[in-house]
C-alpha cells in the first residue's frame, strides 16, 4: 500500500491515513443519518441542532485539552483513548432514546454531524503527519489526508441507505436498523484502536518532542480568529442539516440524499486531489481563498435556486471547489510554525473552529424550524466571503508557506 503515500514520505503515515478512512466512512453515514435516527426518535428540527452544537462543543473543549496539556503524554496514548471513546459514543447513541443522555453523550463523545474532521483525533494526526514530510512532500501528504477522508466519507454518505434497504428486505423495524448503524461506529472505534496501536514505533521515534506555543503564538492566534468566522460560517449548513434542508425544502428521501452526498463527495475528494498541483503554481494562500469564494457564491444561489434540480446543480459546484483549501490549510499552519510547535497550533487552530462551528448549527436549526430555510445557506455563503477576503489581506504578503 505504498502508493498511498508521496515520495519522501515516512512509511507510518499509512497507518494515520487508513485510521482517517475508517473514521471518515462512519462520519459519513452519521452526518446524514443522525437527523433520521433524531426525529425517529421524537425529537424536532430544534433538537437537532442543539445535538449538533452539542457535539462540535464537545469535540472543541477536547482539542483545547490536547493543545493545552497534550504535550504531557505520548500521542499514540491520545489517539488510543480516542479511539475508545468513538466506540463508546457509538454505544451510547445505540443504547440511549432520551434527550439529555444523548447530549451528554454528544458532548463528550466523538460523533460529527459536519463535512470536515472535527474531532480530537485531527490535532493529534496532522502533528503526527506533519513530522513524516517536509516542503511540497507535506502539502502533498496532507492532500492524501484529506482526499482519504472526503473519498470515504462519499462512500459512507451512500452506505446511509442501508437502513432502508434492510427494512426493506428484512421487515426490521427502521429505528432498529437506525441503531444498529451506530453499533457499527462503535465496532469502527474499536477497529481504529487496534490500527493505532501500531503508533507506537513509529512516527514518535523521529518527531520532533512536542512543546506549547511559543514563537509562532501571534501568527497562529491570528489565524485561529480568521478560521473562527470560516467555521462559524459552516456550522449553519453541516451536512446533518443540509440533509434537513434537502428534506423539507425538496422532499428528498433518504436514500436520495445519502446518494447526493456521495457523489458530492467524489466531487469533493477529486478537487481536493488537485489542490496541491494548484498550490504549488499559485501558491496555498491563493489556493485557499480564490477556490472557496465561488464555492459560497453557489451556496448563496443553491439556497435562492427555484426548484431541486438547480439546487443540487450548484451544492454539486460547490462541492467541487469548497474543501480544496482544507489540505492547503493544514499545511499552511504547519509550515508557518516551528516543528515543536505542530501539535499546539493544530489544536489552537482547530479549538476556535470547532467552538465557533458549535454555536451555529442551534442557529441553523432554529432558523429552519421558524421557517426561514434559505437563511442558513445565505447566510453561511455571505459569511465565508466575508472570512476570504480577510485571510487574504492579512496573510498575503507573508513570506513563509513551504518550509
Amino acid at each position: 500500500m505504498r502508493w498511498l503515500l508521496p515520495a519522501g514520505v515516512q512509511d507510518a503515515a499509512r497507518t494515520i491515513l487508513v485510521g482517517r478512512a475508517l473514521r471518515a466512512f462512519a462520519d459519513g453515514y452519521v452526518a446524514v443519518l443522525l437527523p433520521a435516527y433524531l426525529l425517529a426518535l421524537g425529537f424536532g428540527q430544534m433538537e437537532v441542532g442543539v445535538l449538533s452544537t452539542a457535539t462540535l462543543a464537545g469535540s472543541a473543549l477536547a482539542t483545547l485539552a490536547v493543545g493545552g496539556m497534550g504535550h504531557r503524554w505520548p500521542q499514540h496514548r491520545l489517539l488510543l483513548f480516542a479511539a475508545l471513546l468513538m466506540t463508546a459514543t457509538g454505544l451510547g447513541f445505540a443504547g440511549l432514546s432520551s434527550f439529555w443522555p444523548l447530549a451528554v453523550v454528544a458532548f463528550v463523545g466523538t460523533l460529527n454531524p459536519s463535512s470536515g474532521d472535527v474531532s480530537v483525533f485531527l490535532p493529534l494526526e496532522h502533528a503526527r503527519l506533519a513530522a513524516a514530510a517536509e516542503g511540497q512532500a507535506r502539502t502533498a501528504l496532507f492532500a492524501r489526508y484529506t482526499v482519504t477522508g472526503s473519498l470515504c466519507a462519499a462512500f459512507g454518505a451512500l452506505a446511509a441507505g442501508i437502513p432502508a434497504w434492510a427494512v426493506m428486505l428484512t421487515g426490521i423495524a427502521m429505528l432498529d436498523a437506525l441503531r444498529g448503524m451506530f453499533l457499527l461506529y462503535a465496532a469502527i472505534g474499536a477497529i481504529v484502536w487496534l490500527l493505532y496501536r501500531r503508533l507506537e514505533d513509529g512516527i514518535d521515534a523521529s518527531a520532533p518532542k512536542p512543546a506549547p506555543l511559543g514563537p509562532s503564538r501571534r501568527t497562529v492566534f491570528k489565524l485561529a480568529a480568521l478560521f473562527s468566522v470560516d467555521a462559524f460560517a459552516g456550522g449553519l449548513v453541516v451536512n446533518s442539516l443540509l440533509a434537513l434542508w434537502l428534506f423539507d425544502r425538496h422532499g428528498l428521501s433518504l436514500a436520495a440524499a445519502g446518494t447526493f452526498f456521495f457523489w458530492a463527495g467524489l466531487l469533493t475528494t477529486a478537487s481536493q486531489w488537485i489542490a496541491p498541483w494548484v498550490a504549488q503554481r499559485i501558491g496555498l494562500l491563493n489556493t485557499m481563498v480564490f477556490t472557496h469564494i465561488p464555492a459560497n457564491i453557489c451556496l448563496i444561489l443553491a439556497a435562492l435556486a427555484p426548484g431541486l434540480e438547480w439546487s443540487l446543480a450548484l451544492l454539486f459546484a460547490r462541492s467541487a471547489l469548497s474543501q480544496m483549501d482544507v489540505p492547503t490549510r493544514t499545511a499552511y499552519v504547519m509550515a508557518v510554525v516551528t516543528p515543536p510547535e505542530r501539535a499546539a497550533a493544530a489544536s489552537f487552530t482547530a479549538v476556535p473552529r470547532s467552538l465557533a462551528s458549535a454555536v451555529s448549527p442551534s442557529l441553523g436549526g432554529a432558523l429552519f424550524a421558524a421557517g426561514a430555510l434559505a437563511a442558513p445557506l445565505i447566510l453561511c455563503g455571505a459569511l465565508k466571503i466575508t472570512y476570504d477576503l480577510a485571510l487574504w489581506r492579512a496573510f498575503r504578503h507573508h513570506e513563509k508557506e513551504s518550509s
